[in-house]
């Protein structure tokens, strides 16, 4: 674990594993951190297996990244910066970017942007990024979020209760989080045609944040769809998961 300051001056916290080839970068989905969303879960033990070095960022707000509490901190295109910033920190050319949920939108910002990015795996969304130009608040919003995370977890809607669970499972700064709910309160993708790079869309076949996947690889110029067992949690546990990223990634 190492930890850098980003462009607006937080130490953001990240990790390497050393490896072979075209470096895959990973970003977690809300609440989650790297741990928690690739590592328990095998994700980075199947891509080491695979011989590839592997670099992941604690998004901030999130891990052992700095947590501010003013809503004003986050948003989409600061977590945008902070990924490309990682890449200037750690001198990267190539990149294989991989995103979960929240970081699946962070993900398709930055490869709309950036040059060096060579492949795109993102996994955790799926029609709401072409119906609602970013996680699909269709099934829950970001005022769902900050209940859950402020309130009694009885209040909570059911999805939003969800990540309360996980928050308090992780040991989570629930007040970062609604923080950043806030700050990413909005609709940032404007068009997919931009983003030519080969790009794999995964999703659980019980996730309602990753529902008809198939119409977002659609959007995507150069896109491929992959479908595993399981809801917004249990996908990116699912082995097919793994297995279908280190194919995707050879």
């Amino acid at each position: 674990m190492a930890k850098f300051s980003t462009w607006d001056g937080l130490e953001l916290n990240y990790t390497v594993w050393e490896g072979e080839g075209v470096p895959v970068v990973l970003q977690h989905g809300i609440v989650a951190d790297t741990n928690a969303n690739w590592m328990s879960v095998g994700v980075v033990a199947a891509l080491r297996r695979a011989g590839h070095q592997v670099i992941s960022l604690d998004a901030r707000g999130h891990g052992r990244s700095e947590k501010p509490h003013d809503p004003a901190r986050y948003s989409w295109r600061f977590m945008a910066d902070d990924m490309r910033a990682l890449f200037d920190h750690l001198a990267l050319d190539r990149v294989a970017l991989v995103g979960y949920s929240m970081g699946g939108i962070i993900s398709l910002l930055v490869a709309a942007e950036d040059e060096r990015l060579e492949r795109l795996a993102i996994g955790g969304i799926g029609s709401g990024v072409v119906d609602c130009g970013g996680i699909d608040w269709r099934v829950i919003n970001a005022e769902d979020i900050v209940t859950a995370m402020s309130g009694n977890v009885t209040d909570a809607v059911p999805q939003a209760r969800m990540f309360r669970i996980l928050a308090d499972a992780l040991g989570t700064d629930r007040e970062a989080i609604a923080a950043v709910a806030q700050g990413i309160n909005e609709a940032p993708i404007e068009t997919l045609s931009t983003i030519t790079i080969p790009t794999l869309v995964l999703a659980g076949d019980a996730d309602p944040f990753a529902a008809e996947p198939e119409r977002l690889a659609a959007a995507l110029p150069d896109a491929q769809c992959v479908v595993v067992p399981g809801d917004h949690l249990a996908a990116v546990a699912d082995p097919g998961f793994s297995a279908a990223l280190v194919d995707f990634l050879k």
